[in-house]
């Protein structure tokens, strides 16, 4: 056994290595790594970590949340928005179930992310101790990499290894377990260096091939989607698309991936596609699809592209070699990282675009086209709020969503402005809108933030609205509130009209929960109300809650409720 020290001593062991507990050393580790912000709940598992990042409070900021699967999806929003692993910290057994959600978006998203787990001491593993749990069982199947540090001495080999993993080929999350003991136990160890990310780089013969199809084609189409972008990536891509005229579409949530203003953009490809845009890409003879895993919700449910072979040719990048083939077979696979794929493609000697020039213009059009919203039931318009704020919100905004029927407005009628305005899970995880904003303003202060969520959405991750006071954060949050599950109760009243079951909520009064935080909340009820509600909140100078009250008829922007019941019950009718 090696002796143990009190904790925060260091004892000089060589030119190259110090005596530290093995907190210390992590501490130290993610200082070399580069961290700069660690999000969690604490937990007495992980005291001794505690203590090493009060020594390292001017280097790492720790945001204290309220429960960890908001710690989580402040994380793995982090990742989002920087390309770095976000970090987390809870404690065993609850934290870590709690904390799960997040790792599981951050598996979906491709997001790069590392949660530490305090754990119970080796010295009574595998008894079924207090709150112990095997981690490597329990996140498998959900991240890149799952281990237990067990010895101090190897905190610095477990750290590099986690960080490279989890930005490395197709970024993910990494899930480390610290044993108490482990914590206070001591080594001699030399810290690694920083970490680097590794990716693939596309080869020359894989890019003229592309180009060759691209000459060969009439109706091409380029669809971006995927993490591992940049802004550089982005812009080198859309310089890419603009010398060769082509049309762009975003997938699910990643819309932010090419300025939805300008001419070659053609709309999102996810729920609630425009039909117009879901034919085009049915009757498009190249798509490049570039970034995304081309999952359920990017798509249709696996029915916009046949399986295995789609009858348009199809070059698929993507950063993970074992995507490519997973379900379409692409006429060209390349294995690359965005950044590389899209500096290459720019490099490229554009093509004769003349033979789709009205094609892309004409996709555009169709998306101008899907921008106007159609009036809704009730007195409150979500269509028109969305409008106004298209125009209100300034360029730099970041908007943030959970999951549910509210976010269709929120996607379909908002316009993204470039790299990182849209932080959103792909992997369709409710109660991710608040503690995303609460992320996007730590890491961007200067930049306007505002949340949506829905009724259901809010209430499972709206207790960070306390983080977001504590830290004197300026985030705008909007509650869309109809009553109901809102997505549940639409694919019921499909299959089962008029047998309501576990659908309906009752609610608080979203805006004086807001003003017991301390924040300033308003509540409206009619369009007319939303304008002036607005501009108050946003000049409060802290963070502010706006509760919109909706038709629970309004259901999405092309349907009513009542209209997807009435066509239920004559369809169950006529067989």
């Amino acid at each position: 056994m090696q002796r143990q020290l009190p904790e925060g001593i260091r004892m000089k062991a060589s030119n190259s290595t110090l005596v530290r507990a093995g907190a210390r050393i992590l501490v130290d580790a993610l200082k070399v790594h580069g961290v700069d912000l660690a999000f969690g709940v604490p937990g007495e598992s992980y005291l001794a970590v505690l203590d090493a990042l009060y020594d390292a409070r001017d280097a790492i900021r720790f945001i204290v949340c309220r429960q960890e699967g908001g710690a989580a999806n402040m994380a793995e929003a982090y990742g989002k928005l920087t390309g770095r692993p976000g970090i987390c910290f809870v404690t065993r057994g609850p934290g870590a179930s709690n904390a799960a959600v997040g790792v599981h978006t951050a598996f979906q998203d491709s997001t790069p992310m590392i949660l530490f787990i305090g754990q119970v001491g080796n010295d009574v593993v595998e008894r079924e101790a207090f709150q112990e749990i095997d981690y490597r069982r329990m996140f498998g199947q959900m991240a890149k990499w799952v281990a237990q540090i067990d010895r101090a001495a190897r905190v610095p080999e477990y750290l590099s290894h986690a960080f490279h993993t989890a930005v490395s080929g197709r970024p993910g999350p990494v899930v480390l377990a610290l044993p108490e003991d482990m914590l206070s136990e001591t080594a001699a160890v030399a810290d690694t260096a920083r970490y680097r990310r590794v990716a693939a780089h596309p080869g020359d013969d894989d890019m003229q091939k592309m180009r060759a199809m691209l000459a060969q084609a009439k109706r091409p189409f380029m669809l971006l989607g995927g993490s591992g972008w940049n802004a550089e990536a982005c812009a080198d891509i859309r310089a890419f698309a603009e010398a060769n005229d082509l049309p762009v579409g975003c997938a699910f949530r990643c819309q932010d991936l090419y300025d939805n203003r300008v001419r070659h953009y053609a709309g999102d490809v996810g729920v609630g596609i425009n039909p117009a845009l879901a034919e085009r890409i049915r009757q498009c003879d190249l798509l490049l699809a570039v970034g995304p895993r081309l999952g359920e919700m990017t798509t249709s449910g696996y029915k916009l592209l046949d399986i295995p072979r789609p009858r348009q040719k199809l070059v698929h990048v993507h950063a993970g070699a074992e995507e490519l083939g997973r379900v379409y077979q692409a006429d060209l696979p390349i294995n690359s990282g965005m950044p590389e794929f899209a500096r290459a493609a720019r490099s490229l000697p554009a093509v004769d675009a003349g033979a789709w020039r009205e094609w892309t213009r004409a996709a555009h059009a169709d998306y101008e086209t899907w921008l106007r919203h159609r009036e809704m039931p009730g007195e409150l318009d979500f269509g028109e709020v969305m409008a106004f704020l298209r125009q209100r919100l300034p360029p730099e905004t970041i908007v943030t969503n959970g999951a549910g029927n509210y976010s269709v407005w929120v996607h379909r009628f908002y316009q993204y402005t470039g790299f990182r305005t849209q932080l959103g899970p792909t992997s369709g995880a409710m109660g991710y809108g608040v503690p995303a904003a609460i992320a996007a303003k730590l890491v961007h202060p200067g930049r306007p933030v505002v949340s949506f969520s829905g009724d259901g959405c809010f209430l499972m991750n709206g207790q960070e609205l306390a983080t977001a006071a504590q830290y004197d954060l300026a985030v705008l949050f909007i509650v869309v509130n109809n009553g109901m599950y809102g997505t549940i109760r639409m694919h019921q009243e499909r299959d089962y009209p008029e047998r309501v079951s576990g659908t309906m909520l009752k609610n608080p009064d979203f805006a004086a929960l807001a003003r017991a935080y301390g924040l300033h909340g308003e509540t409206v009820e009619r369009t007319a109300g939303f304008e002036p509600a607005f501009e108050r909140a946003w000049k409060c100078g802290r963070s502010a809650l706006i509760e919109m009250k909706i038709d629970p008829d309004a259901i999405t922007p092309r349907a009513t409720l009542s209209a997807i019941r009435a066509e239920a019950l004559r369809t169950r009718g006529r067989t």
